[in-house]
């Protein structure tokens, strides 16, 4: 049986500062007013993603990965990284601040952690009015100095804050200190890791009054502190067409804002192909079967396909391969 277009149970996160987006918006399955994140395409071990259409519902990515290989993911694809699924894709909504973090990169990330690093990109899908991320420095900062505005309480005065709306791109590339701000719903694509070293938490307590645990040490030595303006995201939104967002060495995003029919030959591609529909609905097709696709939803396309076709009257899509 050839590989049809692949839907998966969203895999739902209570976090502290989440609210109740994720749920009123997108209808995902949560049931608390602090979901935080909705993993759409998980590998990580113990949070594995499952099918949720067709003759093979019911099996695990990993399953799929471990039976289909190259059908599933491409030969390029596999023979960079083996049985694992490369990326990570979610939906975040931020009903408070996040806290301050940064990730470190390949090599400290497989040094210390036997992990992946973790660079990202963020496609702000909704805001609230004033909402901001933080994103890297205000200024060049010295590593005494950084340590010195934790010990005083003003890291924040060092921080470099971005108002966003909807379609707001950013790039987080490794080392950059970052935090998502109250009021922003948004599509995450990143490598599969899940290695973050929280700086500042704001203070806060979690449901049991405990301090969540910070990593101030572990991060002094995978900060960039250079203040860099190369995390915005200048693309095309041009109609009917595949407009380049991100092209780094861990995935590649297109924006797509159709208002008729598009058909793409992928025979040369050799990489799955990843949906996320941010606005709107569609019907996207491969040789081998269909599947809907509705504002919060992401779909997987296997490396197999030949042809795929996006049948829709207005949709916007994040197209991501690797």
């Amino acid at each position: 049986m050839g590989l049809y277009p692949l839907k998966f149970n969203p895999i739902m996160k209570d976090r502290l500062w989440g609210g109740e987006k994720l749920k009123s918006l997108f209808n995902k399955p949560s049931e608390t007013d602090t979901t935080g994140e909705s993993w759409e395409l998980s590998a990580v071990k113990g949070d594995v993603s499952i099918v949720s259409n067709g003759a093979i519902k019911g099996t695990s990515l990993q399953e799929l990965i471990d039976e289909q290989g190259e059908a599933l993911l491409g030969k390029s694809v596999v023979n960079r990284f083996g049985r694992e699924f490369p990326i990570l894709i979610k939906f975040i909504d931020a009903k408070q601040d996040l806290s301050i973090q940064l990730h470190p990169n390949d090599a400290l990330a497989k040094e210390r952690h036997d992990s992946f690093g973790k660079t990202e990109m963020w496609y702000i899908m909704d805001a609230d009015p004033g909402a901001k991320l933080i994103v890297g420095f205000n200024k060049d900062v010295e590593k005494e100095a950084y340590k010195k505005s934790l010990e005083d309480d003003t890291l924040l005065d060092l921080l470099n804050y971005e108002e966003v709306t909807s379609g707001d791109t950013f790039f987080i590339n490794t080392g950059k200190i970052h935090a998502i701000g109250a009021g922003v719903l948004l599509a995450e694509i990143q490598q599969t890791s899940d290695i973050t070293y929280r700086v500042f938490d704001f203070n806060r307590k979690d449901k049991e009054g405990n301090l969540r645990e910070l990593h101030t040490d572990l991060a002094l030595d995978a900060i960039d502190y250079t203040k860099k303006d190369d995390f915005k995201v200048a693309y095309n939104t041009t109609k009917d067409q595949v407009n380049g967002m991100v092209d780094c060495p861990y995935f590649k995003t297109n924006f797509l804002d159709l208002e008729k029919d598009l058909s793409q030959d992928v025979t040369t591609r050799d990489s799955f192909t990843i949906y996320m529909c941010v606005e709107g609905s569609a019907t996207v097709t491969n040789d081998y079967g269909s599947a809907e696709l509705t504002k919060g939803e992401t779909i997987l396309v296997p490396a197999s396909s030949t042809k795929i076709a996006i049948a829709t009257s207005g949709v916007k899509l994040l197209e991501v391969t690797i």
